[in-house]
């Protein structure tokens, strides 16, 4: 999983799993909420695609920041 920051253009990887999970993804957008608050750079926004994966608990986590989660078109990029 990777995050990029518009902005600046840093891209954040997170941890690699063959078999990621709900559960993996909600402590991927913990660890990157950490870390980008401890810099002080909380994203505005968040763009994730429609995978089952990404679940509310997942969504909380980064609206708790007050960052707000846009869900890519259905289908896409077809």
């Amino acid at each position: 999983m990777a995050f990029i920051e518009h902005r600046t253009r840093r891209l954040h990887i997170t941890t690699v799993t063959t078999h990621p999970t709900a559960q993996w993804a909600v402590q991927q957008a913990r660890n990157i909420a950490a870390d980008l608050g401890e810099r002080g750079a909380v994203p505005r926004f968040l763009l994730r695609d429609r995978d089952s994966k990404y679940t509310d608990a997942f969504d909380a986590v980064l609206t708790a920041q007050d960052t707000e989660v846009l869900l890519s078109a259905p289908r896409a990029p077809r």
